[in-house]
């Protein structure tokens, strides 16, 4: 059998602000997408049966976006096509970096591809926004201003900086974030010239500080060495960078109780390239 091998890049949220709530509970969003050439690594091997298997540690399997997507891909199309799915595991869970939101959109990519299903990116956009708000940023594969609940998507030409990422080692629920009683979301609406101007920020930030205290820590210490800040609502904090020299003079200082890796920014997700080329690894009959 054949092993094919495609990315799935962490991204940031250069700034995040809610300007309010849906009847349907969900919040209004500004924010702008960048991706990383950091990335988690998903490995399918084809299975002539339906079945999807997908270990993920810690994760049981109705909660695994990656056997949720395969799954919802196979209910749309009918296909009696399945999938043995692994994962090298990088980016770090519930840090902000969008891990399982990116994990599902490489599994519908790919899938698509292996299963030749040919069904347009619009078409998996639809099933991505079934899974989570953040699913069609990567899908998208284009750093983007994004306003609704973070799927109406433009594309914006971004600098591509170097940038210190640190995870404070505390993972952080999106919904217990944004049911915080005391969460701005009523910010006025911004514009892109205002993100240019630096006149946006993360309301995320108050509340996670005050619910998760390492992270502050961790704010405060980037904060002597450059603007931090925080991506989607936790856990993960970054700043950028000129060149990776400059990064990694920051990293070496980094304290032990946290971790921290250097990731260029990117404008085209690395998923788009691996979709095309993917790794090829042969692997043993089973």
């Amino acid at each position: 059998m054949t092993q094919l091998t495609w990315l799935a890049p962490a991204k940031l949220n250069l700034f995040l602000h809610i300007t309010g709530r849906r009847t349907d509970g969900y919040h209004q969003l500004q924010t702008v997408f960048q991706f990383l050439d950091y990335s988690d690594e998903l490995s399918f091997t084809l299975h002539n049966l339906p079945c999807i298997d997908c270990q993920l540690e810690g994760i049981a399997p109705e909660h695994n976006l990656i056997v949720r997507a395969a799954y919802q891909l196979q209910q749309a199309t009918n296909t009696q096509q399945g999938a043995i799915i692994t994962i090298d595991k990088r980016i770090p869970m519930g840090s902000g970096l969008g891990g399982g939101s990116s994990n599902a959109a490489t599994t519908l990519l790919a899938l698509n591809q292996l299963w030749q299903l040919h069904l347009p990116l619009s078409t998996l956009q639809q099933l991505g926004r079934q899974l989570g708000a953040d699913v069609p940023i990567f899908l998208h594969g284009e750093a983007a201003w994004a306003e609704g609940v973070g799927d109406i998507l433009t594309p914006i030409p971004l600098q591509e900086p170097w940038y210190l990422v640190i995870y404070p080692g505390c993972q952080i629920s999106t919904a217990e974030i944004f049911a915080a009683p005391h969460l701005t979301r009523d910010l006025l609406p911004v514009t892109l010239r205002d993100f240019q101007a630096g006149q946006t920020r993360n309301v995320c930030e108050p509340v996670v500080r005050s619910i998760y205290p390492q992270v502050g820590e961790a704010l405060d210490w980037l904060h002597q060495h450059a603007v931090a800040r925080l991506t989607g609502t936790g856990s993960c904090i970054f700043a950028c960078f000129p060149d990776s020299t400059s990064a990694s003079s920051v990293l070496q200082q980094l304290p032990k109780q946290w971790k921290g890796f250097i990731a260029r920014g990117r404008n085209q997700s690395p998923a788009r390239y691996a979709v095309d080329f993917p790794i090829n690894r042969k692997v043993a009959n089973s």
